[in-house]
């Protein structure tokens, strides 16, 4: 019994290994779908060009064999020659494999590849926006195998070589690789449409996954639609040949909730080739996915639900959705795949389970297309025949290009020519006859013809008139007469000037687009005679396939860039966007205001790009740069102190919103790199109660970042339903938490702060106590104000040559850039790098002098690289730039030196990386050793702290920010380090502001004083300058500075007085200006007298006077340095110095008498500013109370920007002389009009001696000899 257990257990085991293998067979065949296509085929199935001869065959052809002369050879090598297999059917190809001829010298280097269903109207394989290149042999043995980026679908495929080997020929043995491929194919004829009726009336969904492909030469119809009563609708349309996606989950009544959602995808899709479309949709989001290409958004509105009643049709609308004036036309052409939530349409048609009665004859094979267009480039031309010696030229033909300028067709005649040409987007056609006199007749028509799409051209030349006619429209035509009859010559040529150096044509560039339809002297040219030979003759024409490329979709011009695009290339217009760069990429503006302070900026308005090269627009905010901190605020629309109205409906209170001038994402992106935020709100009350307690239910509330309600007010924080005299506990009401919950009917007032960055900005506050009698209320409502940039700072330290950080594999497959700062000492290192399989990208310092960047997309590593013309390895911060698109790539360092680098025109252009993405050291490259911050990568900020936390031989970041940002700090302030940037301070010096460059001024009336004490020291050895006295104690100077502004009307006065607890002194006075010196050993002060200056004439002055023992130096506004020298009788130490005064003197002991009479009274009145003596700023002290010092003033001192009142008094007075001299000049005006130009009345005023002048210039100069103007100035006519 055990025994056959055994045997039965064995058996089932085996069964099921053997079950598992065919599973796992059948999987892992359909999913490669890697079969060999070409081998097994017949002789027959291969076709040619041409053949060298009988054992050169097409049917040779096939990888790896070696019969007859081992591949296939055409009789001439050029890029005409073409290999064609036919699949037997058509055949899903994922990849190919070339091969040389046998053991020859016979190869082909490289090739292109097309593919049809029907063996006419060839459509190239397209790779990375062009028609794609595929590299091939190199010798005649190896196979060279291609994977193909995407699945093509097919029957007939043809190689199409472009260079071949020099030492022989082309030749060519070939393999496709893929699987079987069938579907249902239905054909729609404009008329029919197939209606999929729900198994319910009205259907509720949220889920949707809608597939088919299509393929048509119109460029409009209606593919698919459904509707519902409640206004959702689903529709997929075809217009102007690009494919749009209309859906609306739902409006409300109101119109406030707007639904309707628009996405366009493709262009060109009436090429009558298939194309494959997906729409995948669960609740809001949508994947919309047009051959490969994948758009991902989200609809419009509140709904999920799609709602529709009873149908959705394919091909059309149904006659009862359509509109009474019409509607869209419905789809011509075909159909295949129908899949709408796991339902095959196309297989229920054909078991007649849909309603197909509205087609007239329901087919289910598709038509081949009966056209043939021709393919031009720049190079291309093709010559066909016509009648010659004929008097009509007749031609027609369908044109579509991009390039708004190119010559369509060229005819001679005998004499002359026609020139039929594209300028500019509308046709022109050029007619001219060289026999005897020249003459020539210009005619055009239409505009914008460089759109993409087909448009048709007729022109008519009949004996003695011309006609043009375009897109068939008659009753436009322009006609025109000739001068003389018309007599061909019979060549007509198309696409290219052969005849370029004719003297009378009117040179354009070649055309570049496509054509059909060709019709000569009213016949239809037979184009497939062309191709065999048979008729005319081509060069660099493309027969029977149309490879016009749409450049512009999908458009790699990024930020609403404008593109626009010729034959062979496309440009993007940045205009207005803010961006700029090839691809409108890069952002012309800095990050944050902390960037903007840290490059010399001041307070002021400034576009600023937080996620810079991201989606997010440039928007503007206010930067109000601090001496230690950068706030950026952002204003709302709610006016302060606003009154709060009764709402329409108690329950649910008075909202009322505020509005930033600009979106939610921008507002976040603000106080999510920001270190600190805070928001004021203020609710004035009468009878108004706000929170209730912290146990009930609140009477308002407010609405912040993420739709969030929050319970609690400024001054307090989340979870505190309480307000700021709440948590200080000093309400009007102990009993109560917030001043206006106690409910009295005097206005009380509940005011502070919301610092929960996460929370803001406020944009909502509902208030819901204001509906009983008496109750009233007023909000304010602050500007939201973040300070830090915690992006901008976010840095790491490198210390070891081998440390690195890693983060996730880099994506900029098409669009790419990279931005950081960095300081060293070192002269090289890798600073980041990210490897595929053959691409990559790195970052590097090459030398002490030069940067690099370098990457590799497939075509051959590229490299690009700047040098600076001073050391980079100089410890302060340089930044480093670089973008790569597919247009070009760039790198950029220290926002001045540039290199640029145009990508191939053809060729790979997406960067396929896989690896880690490291920063710093990585697979044995030199690290780098010191600090790199604000690392973005296409916008996104890397933290490279939180990964340098955990990563060893990396630290957060960065210290010696000064050594870069130092210079900042002005007249004298001195830079101070902070973990996240530096900051000047200014208190040793007599300036303000972030920089110590905003004067700090004050304007003194009659009488005012300002007074500084040094403070008591025993020292009374000589010092000099910077030691005792710069830390305002007494002491014994042998060297001072004293620096000062000032304007002033009034005189005599004194300016600057300091004194000594000796009879030594320094005095500025001001009658002329005057510096005495009173140092002892002399018996009168040493005076420095400026008697040839007025400096009392209300102009700003400056004065800065230096004195090293007997030398001073005194320089006054701009002028040059004046040197002095004390007595030789003169002592060269200050002592003990004891107090500044300025604008008067008030000192006990003794006095210079000579300053008491002549210039003490009243005192000085004016304005004095940026006072300094040696390291002291007294009057910045006596303005700033808040800072401990010896400084006081007697009297009224405003402080005043004096440099700003000087300005307001410079623009009024310059404001006065402008008002005077215009009413000069209206007098002068209204004289001279008085005298020369008297109406109603005719006076004569001839001047003496007139009887006898010639005329009345004459007279004028006869009767006046010191007449000085010329006679032309006298003829000179005055209109006013």
């Amino acid at each position: 019994v055990c025994k056959r257990h055994l045997i039965i257990f064995g058996f089932a085991i085996w069964l099921y290994c053997i079950f598992l293998k065919t599973v796992l067979f059948l999987l892992f065949s359909t999913e490669r779908c890697d079969e060999v296509l070409a081998t097994p085929l017949p002789y027959s199935a291969f076709s040619s060009s041409s053949i060298l001869g009988a054992d050169f065959g097409a049917g040779y052809a096939k990888l790896n064999r070696r019969v007859g002369n081992g591949g296939w050879s055409p009789l001439d090598s050029d890029r005409y020659r073409w290999l064609q297999v036919d699949l037997r059917g058509r055949k899903q190809i994922t990849a190919i494999a070339t091969q040389g001829r046998y053991s020859s010298s016979d190869w082909t280097k490289q090739y292109r590849l097309l593919y049809s269903d029907t063996g006419s109207n060839w459509r190239p394989y397209r790779q990375d926006g062009n028609i794609w290149t595929f590299s091939g042999n190199w010798n005649s043995e190896r196979a060279v195998r291609h994977e193909l980026q995407y699945t093509i679908v097919g029957r007939y495929l043809r190689f199409i070589p472009l260079e071949w080997s020099e030492e022989g020929r082309i030749g060519l043995r070939v393999e496709a690789y893929g699987c079987a491929y069938w579907a249902d194919v239905i054909n729609f004829d404009g008329q029919g449409v197939i209606s999929y009726r729900f198994r319910q009336k009205k259907m509720k969904i949220l889920k949707d996954v809608i597939s088919l492909r299509f393929k048509t030469s119109k460029g409009d119809g209606v593919l698919l639609h459904g509707e519902g009563q409640q206004g959702d609708y689903l529709t997929l349309e075809l217009r102007r040949a690009k494919l749009v996606l209309q859906i609306n989950l739902g409006s409300n009544q109101y119109g406030s909730i707007q639904g309707h959602t628009s996405v366009s995808s493709g262009s060109l899709l009436d090429d009558d080739h298939w194309h494959s479309v997906l729409i995948e949709r669960y609740r809001r989001s949508v994947n919309f996915t047009l051959d490969q290409h994948t758009q991902s958004f989200r609809t419009n509105g509140e709904f999920d639900h799609l709602d529709l009643d009873y149908e959705i049709s394919f091909g059309g609308m149904p006659v009862s959705a359509k509109p009474s004036s019409g509607g869209p036309q419905n789809f011509v052409g075909c159909m295949e795949g129908i899949h709408y939530n796991g339902d095959n349409i196309t297989n229920l048609a054909r078991r007649k389970r849909v309603d197909t009665s509205s087609f007239r004859n329901l087919t289910y094979t598709c038509p081949v297309s009966q056209t043939f267009p021709a393919f031009f480039n720049s190079t291309s031309t093709l010559q066909l025949p016509g009648q010659s010696e004929a008097d009509t030229v007749s031609v027609s033909l369908q044109f579509r290009t991009w390039s708004p300028s190119g010559l369509l067709l060229f005819t001679p005649l005998m004499p002359g020519g026609v020139e039929l040409s594209l300028v500019e987007g509308k046709v022109v056609v050029h007619i001219y006859i060289s026999q005897g006199k020249n003459a020539r007749v210009d005619i055009s028509s239409g505009s914008g013809l460089n759109d993409g799409q087909w448009h048709s051209v007729h022109f008519l030349a009949l004996e003695s008139f011309a006609m043009l006619t375009i897109n068939g429209d008659e009753t436009s035509s322009v006609r025109a007469s000739l001068p003389i009859q018309i007599r061909t010559i019979g060549d007509y040529y198309f696409g290219g000037d052969f005849f370029h150096t004719h003297k009378n044509i009117f040179h354009s560039r070649s055309f570049q687009g496509c054509m059909q339809l060709i019709h000569v002297d009213g016949e239809l040219v037979d184009l497939h005679a062309v191709e065999k030979g048979m008729l005319g003759s081509f060069e660099n024409v493309s027969l029977d396939m149309c490879a016009i490329i749409d450049r512009c979709v999908p458009n790699h011009c990024e930020h609403g860039g404008r593109c626009s695009q010729t034959g062979d290339t496309f440009k993007c217009s940045c205009d207005g966007t803010g961006y700029t760069g090839a691809t409108c990429h890069t952002s012309v503006y800095e990050q944050s205001c902390e960037e903007y302070k840290h490059l010399g900026r001041t307070s002021d308005s400034y576009w600023i790009d937080p996620d810079g090269s991201g989606p997010l627009e440039p928007f503007k905010v206010s930067c109000n740069m601090m001496e230690d901190k950068v706030w950026t605020t952002l204003v709302n629309d709610l006016p302060p102190q606003s009154a709060v109205s009764s709402g329409s409906d108690p329950a649910q209170g008075t909202v009322l919103r505020l509005n930033y001038s600009m979106t939610t994402d921008q507002v976040n992106a603000i106080t999510s790199s920001a270190e600190h935020c805070e928001q004021y709100v203020a609710y004035a009350c009468r009878m108004s109660r706000l929170l209730n307690s912290p146990d009930g239910s609140p009477y308002t509330w407010w609405v912040g970042r993420g739709n969030e309600k929050h319970f609690y007010w400024g001054g307090s924080g989340p979870g505190i339903q309480k307000c700021a005299c709440g948590i200080e506990r000093n309400c009007t009401d102990p009993n109560y938490y917030c001043n206006c919950d106690a409910d009295q009917r005097q206005w009380r007032e509940d005011a502070g702060v919301l610092m929960y960055k996460d929370h803001l900005p406020v944009t909502q506050v509902i208030v819901g106590d204001t509906q009983r009698s008496g109750s009233e209320a007023k909000l304010t409502v602050g500007p939201l104000r973040c300070q830090g940039d915690r992006n901008y700072w976010n840095a790491a330290s490198f210390n070891t040559p081998a440390s690195y950080l890693h983060f996730p594999t880099f994506r900029g497959e098409t669009s790419a850039d990279i931005s950081f700062y960095f300081k060293t000492s070192s002269s090289y290192g890798v600073f980041l790098e990210n490897m595929g399989n053959n691409d990559f990208i790195r970052l590097e310092l090459k030398s002490a002098y030069m940067v690099s960047f370098s990457f590799d997309v497939g075509n051959g590593p590229v490299e690009l690289t700047v040098r600076s013309l001073t050391p980079l390895n100089d410890d302060q911060w340089h930044r480093v730039e670089a973008e790569r698109n597919v247009k070009e790539a760039v790198l950029r360092l220290d926002k001045q030196h540039r290199e640029v680098r145009a990508a191939p025109p053809q060729g790979h252009t997406q960067l396929q990386l896989y690896s880690q993405l490291f920063v710093g050291a990585s697979g044995g490259q030199r690290g780098f050793l010191g600090c790199i911050r604000s690392l973005k990568m296409n916008g996104v900020t890397l933290d490279l702290e939180e990964r340098a936390k955990v990563t060893p031989g990396v630290k957060p970041g960065c210290s010696g920010h000064c050594s870069s940002y130092g210079m900042h700090c002005q007249n004298g302030g001195k830079c101070v380090e902070k973990y996240n940037g530096y900051s000047c301070d200014c208190s040793l010096t007599a300036f303000d502001g972030p920089f110590c460059t905003d004067d700090v001024g004050g304007y003194f009336e009659s009488g005012t004083m300002v007074r500084y004490d040094f403070m008591s020291d025993s020292t009374s050895a000589p010092v000099g300058k910077g030691v005792s006295g710069a830390l305002g104690v007494e002491g014994n100077l042998t060297q001072e500075e004293l620096s000062f502004s000032f304007s002033t009307s009034h005189a005599p006065s004194v300016l600057v007085y300091i004194s000594s607890k000796t009879q030594d002194y320094l005095a500025v006075v001001l009658r002329t200006l005057q510096i005495r010196y009173s140092l002892g050993g002399l018996k009168e002060p040493f005076t420095i007298s400026l008697d040839h200056r007025n400096m009392a004439n209300g102009q700003p002055h400056s004065v800065n006077i230096s004195r090293q023992e007997r030398l001073i130096q005194l320089q006054l506004d701009h002028y040059p340095t004046v040197s002095y020298s004390l007595p030789d009788a003169s002592d060269t130490v200050f002592n003990l110095v004891k107090t500044i005064f300025l604008g008067k003197v008030f000192e006990t002991g003794q006095i210079d008498p000579v300053l008491i009479e002549r210039y003490n009274s009243p005192g000085f009145v004016g304005c004095l500013s940026r006072v300094q003596f040696n390291r002291i700023a007294p009057l910045k002290a006596a303005l700033r109370p808040a800072i401990p010092s010896t400084a006081s003033i007697q009297g009224v001192l405003v402080e005043s920007n004096c440099a700003a009142f000087e300005c307001c008094v410079c623009l009024c007075l310059i404001c006065i002389i402008a008002v005077v001299i215009f009413t000069i000049l209206c007098t002068l005006v209204f004289l001279v009009r008085h005298m020369f130009r008297h109406k109603g009345s005719y006076h004569t005023n001839e001047a003496k001696g007139a009887e006898s002048a010639d005329c009345a210039d004459a007279a004028i100069i006869v009767n006046d000899p010191a007449f000085t103007e010329t006679i032309d100035e006298s003829k000179k006519e005055w209109f006013i």
